[in-house]
């Protein structure tokens, strides 16, 4: 039980409270983990854009446009809601984009006029809500528990985000996602719901599916996490907002240590947005994975981020934020260029191997691929955990939300660019493979920087 820190009192947390907040990443993960990862991303891009470099392209400007409306509005919203004190109205209205965003993807259809147009727009708009849902969800984390329980506490969170997206992918796997060939699901039966195979019926279900499980599992944060008391109304807030922000923009050089931080933190996460972004449709490009095939990687990704983030979280307390987020980086730099390094016919890049072999991820290259996935899952939770971590324990008192906003500014301001020149330069080579080799200066940069952030 942790306790809750208001006008200078404390008071224990309900247990009902810190399950509810828990719970907020598990109805998050499932949007992150079906419809940006493993399903409805691959789909587009093997399916519904002409080509799968087109729809790497696509994709990554897509994403690029997404991350630059959260970064230029995140940090202002964040100022306004410390002003206005409440969270939960925020976290309520950028749920419905969430909402609308994802059922939105279920037209996206092979052969419907206007379909590629109908998944971006969609799927901006469902980033968007999520993201900025994740930002006011993040800054409840002091309101909680003690500072010596943050990391367990996000972990933990985290860990509980990947056993929901963990369970959302078997289910859509076993009883949604029908291969085209057969017309079986994973658990060799039809799909549901008359999910039609043919036009990846399941695949765009994957929206409408991520939608209904957020609604369900968001709602305890809303019954049972107690809110900020209100503090301003909404227009002298703005104005507050405004002003407030510009003081702390102005006067950055008195967080000079939180703002090395954000600096780090925008560089090393733009890496891992698209290592993630663009991981599965790499290796649904490389070598013709499938719906079935690509969700399989997912639940092993996802089987080893919910024992690393849970893990992970023990570690932080341990050993502190910035040495775990370091180690992580380190490891997931090596991972990236693995990754890079492995084709049909070569691992390492110059180790030949046989492109042939039968059965499910029967050739060499695959089986890298897959050992590759499942290190990058199970170092993931821990980096992303020990990130928000770290901020709380940097972060001025007071200020906590806007510098969440400030947060998730330093995670989108170059996360547009990232995914954009991923798109460009896969356009550009005509390869996947060089199109995503930008993210390994990302991570080598971040970790050079975060070296010079002091943890206290």
């Amino acid at each position: 039980m942790g306790r809750i820190i208001e006008h200078g009192a404390t008071r224990p947390t309900k247990r009902s409270a810190i399950l509810g907040w828990l719970l907020f990443d598990c109805a998050t993960q499932p949007f992150f983990t079906l419809v940006i990862t493993f399903v409805f991303a691959p789909y587009f891009a093997a399916h519904l854009a002409a080509t799968p470099v087109e729809g790497q392209a696509l994709w990554g400007y897509a994403t690029g446009t997404a991350g630059l409306i959260i970064a230029v509005s995140s940090p202002l919203l964040g100022a306004i809601a410390d002003a206005t004190g409440a969270r939960k109205p925020w976290i309520a209205g950028f749920s419905v984009l969430l909402v609308v965003g994802s059922i939105g993807l279920w037209w996206a259809a092979p052969g419907v006029e206007g379909a590629i147009a109908i998944a971006l727009v969609a799927f901006v708009v469902a980033t968007i809500g999520a993201e900025f849902a994740t930002v006011f969800n993040n800054a409840m984390m002091p309101d909680l528990v003690d500072a010596d329980q943050l990391g367990r506490l996000s972990g933990t969170g985290w860990a509980v985000g990947y056993a929901g997206g963990l369970v959302s992918i078997v289910i859509s796997l076993g009883l949604m996602i029908g291969d085209p060939a057969t017309g079986k699901t994973l658990f060799g039966t039809t799909p549901i719901l008359g999910l039609d195979p043919a036009s990846f019926g399941g695949d765009r279900a994957s929206g409408p599916f991520s939608a209904i499980w957020y609604v369900v599992f968001v709602l305890p944060l809303f019954l049972f996490v107690p809110d900020t008391p209100k503090r301003l109304a909404l227009l002298p807030a703005i104005r507050y907002g405004f002003r407030d922000l510009a003081a702390t923009v102005a006067h950055l050089g008195r967080h000079a240590n939180a703002a090395r931080y954000l600096l780090a933190r925008m560089i090393y996460a733009d890496g891992l947005v698209a290592l993630f972004a663009f991981g599965a449709i790499y290796a649904a490009g490389t070598f013709g994975w499938s719906s079935i095939e690509l969700g399989l990687f997912g639940i092993l990704i996802l089987v080893t981020g919910t024992i690393g983030a849970a893990v992970g979280g023990r570690i932080d307390d341990h050993i502190g934020p910035k040495r775990l987020i370091l180690g992580c980086i380190v490891i997931l730099a090596l991972a990236s260029l693995g990754i890079l390094s492995v084709d049909t016919g070569h691992i390492g890049f110059i180790i030949p191997v046989d492109p042939g072999g039968g059965g499910l991820f029967g050739s060499a290259s695959e089986k890298a691929y897959l050992v590759l996935g499942a290190t990058i899952g199970a170092i993931a939770g821990p980096l992303q955990s020990a990130s928000r971590t770290l901020l709380v324990r940097i972060s001025p008192p007071g200020q906590m939300t806007q510098f969440f906003g400030l947060y998730a500014l330093s995670g989108k301001v170059t996360s547009f660019a990232g995914p954009l020149a991923v798109g460009a330069l896969t356009a550009y080579s005509g390869s996947q493979r060089i199109g995503i080799s930008v993210l390994l200066v990302f991570f080598v940069a971040g970790g050079a920087v975060l070296m010079t952030v002091r943890e206290d």
